[in-house]
């Protein structure tokens, strides 16, 4: 079974418990690069665009005649050769969008934990909530529990505001509810912190 350390609010470490048995299921690597694929392209814009030579102000009429004047022959200054013409095999704007079944972004999603796990990145608090939004004390709090400060994500049973403005100023931090987050986020993560309340909806059915 997969382990986790176990903190409390305070950052003081308590124990080692045993992580649901999703985070011990095998990974399948197939179905987390589908997905993370599909994520990064669902992303993008795809706005970009340049003009042919039927978009191009000009053209119409035949810029000399085809022969006696010395000089190349041409049809149009719309033509990708000349100066202000159009742009030869530009790219055109176009949709990205990759479908994804839910089965494979649940396994992905699974196997992005699993993975986490596997690595000793999983971190479990009893608590990450505050009375107020305080950086230094949620920075108190994670320095006392020693946790790495390179690109840590919280996960959290519901938005939390407090937390949530606490770790905004934090560079190497995110916050999101368990509702919100994906494969792409858990594995570009270094370290994984789980409440037990999200860790008890975790496994309740994501």
């Amino acid at each position: 079974m997969a382990t986790a350390k176990l903190f409390a609010a305070t950052g003081d470490f308590k124990n080692d418990i045993q992580l649901p048995a999703m985070f011990d299921q095998e990974v399948n690597k197939v179905c987390m690069y589908l997905h993370i694929k599909a994520i990064l392209n669902n992303n993008r814009q795809g706005t970009a665009q340049t003009k042919n030579k039927s978009a191009v102000s000009g053209g119409g009429q035949k810029p000399w005649k085809q022969k006696g004047t010395g000089r190349a022959r041409s049809g149009q200054n719309t033509s990708a050769v000349w100066v202000r013409g159009a742009k030869a095999h530009g790219p055109k704007s176009h949709d990205y969008f990759e479908k994804v079944n839910k089965k494979v972004k649940k396994i992905a999603f699974r196997s992005a934990l699993a993975a986490k796990a596997a690595e000793g990145k999983v971190q479990v608090f009893e608590a990450l909530s505050f009375g107020a939004p305080k950086t230094k004390d949620l920075l108190a709090v994670l320095n006392k529990a020693g946790l790495e400060q390179r690109n840590a994500l919280f996960l959290v049973s519901e938005a939390d505001k407090n937390l949530y403005l606490s770790s905004n100023n934090i560079p190497w931090c995110r916050c999101a509810r368990v509702a919100d987050v994906n494969t792409y986020d858990i594995v570009r993560a270094n370290n994984v912190v789980i409440s037990q309340a999200a860790l008890a909806e975790l496994e309740g059915g994501r």
